[in-house]
């Protein structure tokens, strides 16, 4: 044997095994059960109480966004305005040469409105433009003279699938919402192969220490001012660097229709390496509930509880979708569709439902990423279409963007509609679990406390505990429900002949109280056998 990991339990991807040990040779499972003492190992490893699984899968990730981001003006760390320009003034009197000054993860609940002001900026930029994305990638805070370098005034229309946020005299205040970002966007600095190479690299050492062994990016071309990362996945493919496996989802361009399913054919032809292949669509439905961009059944309310004419965006016509979807599924493509909203869920539904009729059953492996709202009529459609339920489950709380810039917004009906990942699990849908990083905390500990005991720390209240999932649910989902949705049949869980993709926790939670979850930590995490994050002896 390779190695025989001993002293402490076992969670293998469905179930929970006190007592177990584990011996892996050739980077393959050899062995589970209660007797192996007697194997000898080249590496005995003492779990010391801890538990020994799969390693996770993020079925929802940006790896090189976020690995991005951590080198720029990464704003994610800072609260409030003090703060954010404290960091930013930083970053600027670091960086004199930069042309622009780049970088994000602002959160809105720090803005009135949810929406930063051009002015804040002005103040500590000088006469360099900025560019600085949300937290979640539906928006950016942009200054004066990125606004200047746009052309962007108050006679600038707003894009199709996007929003120019403005003041009572029309003049653009200095945020621009989903489409409307690219008017400033497209301006900025092209991120170099090199920096897409470095920030891949560095995303996957830091995913690693946190257990995660596999992904699916859920972006594979360009969005908003972000680089490509396809070059960066296949220098690290083709040069034996890339230790994780990965699942692309080729981008959805929304401006165009069904003339672009070639090309998505040929790119899928030609990313198929051992440990990354394309083999997924991403469409992105509609936007967010906080900017009143999430596709909605019926319309908003206002501050004042008064129904508005706005009722989101559905950034693909629904008929056309349903014409794609059945294309994409003729073609043997899965179909990963972001949906916020209520009705951007039904009209994905709708989709699947078009192409299981036209094409019949299959195992392409579509999902539904996010699943804030969805209807109660639509819940069982999940498990009778056979459409996997991608949860991110961190979002599922009390906190100031769901406090003040959702739930005032959506009502008391579809407030307790979101997020409802327990009456998913018992019609029978199949649940899989990512971060959406670096919209949020890629930690999947993190999340699967959230989704347990749908709180952090930092809320005193549950957030609709009736929605919450037990831990073997939870654990299942990031585990061999993800690696199910990433066609990565051969990890995801220990069994004899599975590959050794693993992970160490310092502890093992289900002997501890389900509050204390987000307390334990990688120790190790195994990719075939071989280390990829721990101790070297």
């Amino acid at each position: 044997m390779d190695t025989l990991f001993v002293n402490g339990s076992v969670f293998d991807g469905t179930t929970y095994r006190p007592g177990v040990a584990v011996a892996v040779r050739g980077g393959r499972i050899a062995a589970v059960g209660p007797d192996l003492a007697d194997l000898r190992a080249a590496e005995i490893v003492d779990l010391d109480g801890g538990l020994l699984l799969p390693g996770f899968v993020d079925a929802h990730l940006h790896p090189v966004q976020g690995g991005i981001e951590r080198a720029h003006c990464d704003l994610s760390p800072c609260d409030g305005l003090p703060a954010y320009q404290e960091r930013i003034k930083q970053y600027a009197d670091a960086h004199p040469d930069a042309p622009w000054i780049l970088g994000g993860g602002w959160h809105q609940p720090d803005f009135p409105g949810g929406t930063p002001a051009a002015a804040d900026l002005d103040l500590i930029t000088g006469d360099r433009p900025a560019f600085l994305a949300n937290a979640d990638h539906h928006g950016a805070w942009v200054n004066s003279k990125a606004l200047e370098l746009a052309g962007i005034d108050a006679g600038t229309p707003d894009p199709p699938d996007g929003r120019i946020e403005r003041g009572p005299d029309g003049v653009p205040t200095g945020t621009l919402h989903e489409g409307a970002m690219n008017l400033v966007g497209r301006l900025t600095p092209p991120t170099t192969p090199q920096e897409l190479v470095d920030a891949l690299l560095d995303a996957q050492q830091y995913l690693h220490s946190l257990g995660i062994t596999g992904w699916q990016d859920a972006i594979l071309g360009t969005y908003a001012n972000l680089g490509d990362a396809t070059p960066a996945y296949v220098e690290l493919a083709e040069s034996g660097r890339l230790t994780a496996r990965v699942n692309g989802a080729l981008w959805w361009e929304r401006d165009r229709g069904a003339e672009q399913i070639p090309d998505l054919i040929a790119r899928r032809e030609a990313l198929q390496y051992s440990r990354f292949r394309a083999r997924s669509v991403k469409i992105m439905q509609d936007g967010v509930a906080e900017n009143h961009t999430a596709a909605m059944i019926d319309p908003y309310f206002d501050g004042c509880g008064c129904r508005t004419g706005n009722s989101g965006i559905s950034f693909v016509d629904p008929e056309a979708l349903r014409e794609h979807v059945t294309q994409l599924d003729a073609a043997g493509f899965q179909v990963h569709v972001h949906t916020i909203g209520d009705r951007a869920a039904r009209e994905a539904l709708d989709a699947f439902e078009k192409a299981r009729a036209s094409n019949g059953s299959n195992d392409n492996r579509h999902h539904i990423a996010h699943l804030q709202v969805i209807h109660p009529d639509d819940i069982p459609r999940f498990a009778k279409l056979g459409v996997a339920a991608n949860m991110q489950a961190l979002w599922a709380v009390y906190e100031p963007q769901m406090n003040e810039l959702t739930i005032p917004f959506l009502g008391p009906e579809r407030t307790g509609w979101q997020y409802p990942f327990n009456s998913l699990a018992k019609t029978g849908a199949r649940l899989v679990a990512g971060s959406d990083w670096p919209v949020s905390s890629p930690n999947p500990l993190e999340a699967i406390h959230v989704a347990v005991n749908r709180r952090t720390d930092k809320a005193d209240d549950p957030f609709l505990p009736e929605q919450a999932i037990d831990l073997t649910t939870a654990l299942a989902a990031y585990t061999s429900g993800s690696a199910w949705v990433n066609h990565a049949d051969e990890t995801g869980r220990i069994a004899v002949g599975a590959l050794a993709d693993l992970a160490v926790l310092d502890r093992d939670p289900f002997t501890a109280p389900t509050d204390e979850i987000n307390t334990a930590r990688v120790r190790a995490t195994c990719v075939e056998g071989e280390l990829v994050f721990g101790p070297t002896s």
